[in-house]
Parts: structure tokens; sequence; C-alpha cells
């Protein structure tokens, strides 16, 4: 089927929300071109052009503590050539710069699984949706059930920092959620709220890029599908204002302990996939096929 800028507007919704929101964008976006009859590989492709706007939003909603990272980085770069730059330091913006590198470590050693990620979103199935939604929704109702932390940037350890990274690496599963994992591990590890949500996502940040960067390239070299500017334009800005206000939300669901709704929600989403997934085995039909 040919993206029409109607499917990009419901696509940039969905993207804009569940990016945020702790219920899987990658997830919502498969089972709504699966149901669509607009998956397989051009599904694929669309759904990561749509993180660049919900990549805007970040960059909108956390200006701030972005820009006073950017200075801190190039304060970094100043003092190694002076031979004065040290891995400890009491400066919370130069300390959570090295928590971010050492949470993208995990990320990049699993570079080797990016096409078995991308197999398992663009497939005629959706039963890893559905376990992954499973996955999700522990993760979720887990860390409900903890105390909450106190630890900052002065007090993030290394191991905390791996931890979520291993999450990320882990989050371009379709139905697990980068937002819900990489904040629910944070606070499994002792974060305080404020500073899991900010950590989880400016470290989404160059996940987001990167996987962009290498979209692009197989648009260039013409193994990727090619749309219309304003088919894209339009689903990059509807994600992009959409996910300003789920930002917003999350913060707030973060500080009044109610992730564990979505945990509900995900682990009943995630029952549901699963059945629906079955029947489509068995039956050797699809939804979109039966009532299209």
């Amino acid at each position: 089927m040919t993206m029409t800028i109607l499917d990009a507007i419901f696509q940039g919704i969905v993207q804009g929300l569940t990016e945020f929101l702790p219920v899987s964008s990658s997830g919502h976006l498969s089972l709504l071109q699966h149901f669509t009859g607009q998956g397989g590989e051009a599904g694929g492709s669309f759904s990561i052009m749509l993180h660049l706007g919900t990549l805007i939003a970040v960059a909108i909603a956390f200006w701030p503590t972005i820009w006073e990272l950017i200075q801190e980085a190039f304060s970094m770069v100043g003092d190694l050539f002076r031979g004065k730059l040290r891995l400890k330091t009491d400066n919370p913006r130069r300390r959570m710069i090295w928590m971010l590198l050492l949470a993208l470590i995990p990320l990049f050693l699993v570079l080797p699984l990016k096409d078995f990620y991308s197999s398992l979103s663009e497939d005629d199935s959706i039963l890893a949706e559905g376990v992954c939604f499973l996955i999700t929704a522990f993760l979720l109702l887990l860390s409900d059930r903890i105390v909450k932390g106190k630890k900052d940037a002065l007090e993030m350890q290394p191991r905390d920092a791996i931890a979520v990274g291993i999450a990320q690496a882990i989050a371009p599963l379709p139905g697990v959620s980068r937002s819900g994992s990489t904040i629910c591990t944070g606070l499994l590890m002792g974060l305080s709220r404020e500073y899991a949500v900010a950590f989880s996502f400016i470290l989404g940040i160059p996940a987001v890029l990167g996987a962009n960067l290498l979209e692009l390239k197989d648009m260039m070299e013409g193994s990727a599908p090619l749309f219309s500017l304003p088919v894209l334009l339009t689903g990059m800005i509807v994600s992009a204002v959409v996910g300003l206000l789920a930002i917003w939300m999350v913060k707030v669901l973060v500080n009044s302990d109610r992730f564990r709704y979505f945990g509900y929600y995900t682990a009943v989403l995630g029952v549901v996939v699963i059945a629906v997934a079955l029947y489509e085995r068995i039956s050797g039909t699809t939804l979109y096929q039966i009532f299209s």
C-alpha cells in the first residue's frame, strides 16, 4: 500500500505518544502497520524516520541540560589537550557525560543484531511483539514495587550506567519500551525519579540519531524504500508535537508513581497480541485480510 499523509498523521501520533510513554513505540507502530497492511520493509523504514520527530521533541524538552552538556564536552576536549582530563570529577555535568558514554557501550555491542531486530518488526507475525510487551509490563510492575532512590549525576555509579545501557540495547525489540525499560532500570539501580527520566531521554538521542543515519545510508544506496517529502515531513512534525506532550506526561507519571498502570496495559496488550498471533498462524490468514 502507498503511504498517504493521513497514514503519516496517524503513525506520527502513535510514534509521538508511545516513544515516551512506557508502552513501546516500535511495538505499537508494528501492530498498526500489521493491521493496516503496511508492514514489511517499508513500514520499518518509515518507523525509523518518525523517530527524527521525537528526537526533535527531546532536544526541545531538555535543551537547557543538553546545552550544558555540550559546553562541558568542549571543556573536556580542552582538558584532554592540556593533559588535565580525569575520570574522577565533582562536576555533575562532566560526571553525567562519563555515565552517558558508559551507557552507550552495550548499544555498540549489539549493532550486529540490527538485522535481527528489524526482521522481528518487518515479518508477517506479531508473536514477538506480544512477548516483548510482556517483558515491558514486567519491568514496569517491578520498578513500581521498589523504594525510590535518590542518586543524581554525582552519585550514579558505572554499574548503574551499564545496566541502563543494557536496557536500551534490548529496546529495539518491537514491544520493549525504550523509555520504560531505561527509566525503570534507572529506578531499580537507585536513581532519583527526575534524574532517571532526564538520563533516559538524553541517552536516547545518540541511539535514535545513529539509527536514522544508518537508515539514511540504506536509502541513499537504494536498499530502503523512499517516501514522498510531504509524507515524511508530516509524520515527523506530528510525532515531534505529540512527543513534547508525551514527555510532559511521563514526568508527571513518574513523580506520581503511576507507571504501574502502563504495566497493566502492556500486560493485557501482550496477552491479546499473542492470542491474535497464534490465531493468525493457525488459521493461515491475518485480521487485515479478513476485514479488508
